[in-house]
């Protein structure tokens, strides 16, 4: 089974509107509406689960009421960091261990159906997938103060991650299950738990999409709504 998790608990309000980001409006719908709508719709997806402050749970119950959501099966509360909510959706999902957790970031609405179809196919012969887009630019590394370049890695070598992040339950529970081992654990990124916490577990790499990328400020919703235009 294909359990879409839609992370959605952030407080990040730098885009505007006071409110986190997912909820603000873009062409008539809501941030999140967008990416739950893309999963929602998708064939090879059998269930969703939403991720979202506590505070904002009526408004997602809400929203399953309004746009008739038939896959939502499960609304968790998040915690303060984005792990935290990776964690709420392994402890509800923990009884499934053959079913995939295909976590995707409600700040990417424009998530699209090809991308969401090669997770799911990917899936099926692979315990850990990523999506990713080639990097355009040269990137540094630098040292601890970000002061000086420590090392240029070969752009061509160099992805941006996307999501959706999609993993086996049992994977990513025994990847989670090592990291919390750690006390100097500080997890952004799923897939970079499982690289470091359950390396013999290799990624297999989607490609994304340009159009798949992170509302993060407030000229990125003039560009969404251009691109939904068009």
């Amino acid at each position: 089974m294909n359990i879409a998790v839609i992370m959605a608990a952030g407080a990040g309000i730098r885009v505007g509107g006071g409110i986190p980001k997912q909820f603000l409006t873009i062409a008539g719908r809501t941030v999140i509406e967008r990416a739950v709508d893309a999963f929602e719709i998708h064939p090879l997806i059998d269930r969703i689960a939403i991720v979202v402050a506590r505070a904002y749970i009526p408004n997602v119950e809400n929203m399953i009421l309004k746009n008739n959501w038939k896959k939502v099966c499960r609304i968790l509360p998040g915690g303060e960091e984005r792990f935290h909510s990776s964690l709420a959706a392994i402890e509800a999902f923990k009884n499934s261990p053959d079913d995939n957790l295909i976590f995707h970031d409600a700040a990417r609405p424009l998530v699209d159906h090809r991308i969401i179809s090669d997770v799911a196919m990917a899936l099926k012969s692979h315990k850990a997938v990523g999506v990713a887009v080639p990097a355009a630019d040269t990137l540094f590394l630098t040292d601890g103060e970000r002061k000086f370049v420590s090392e240029v890695p070969p752009r061509a070598l160099v992805m941006h991650a996307q999501t959706p992040q999609a993993f086996r339950v049992s994977v990513i529970q025994e990847a989670y299950h090592n990291a919390l081992a750690d006390s100097h654990f500080s997890g952004t990124d799923d897939c970079g738990t499982v690289v470091r916490y359950l390396s013999e577990e290799k990624i297999f790499l989607v490609l994304g999409d340009e159009k798949n990328r992170k509302l993060t400020y407030p000229e990125d919703l003039t560009l969404f709504e251009k691109w939904l235009e068009s």
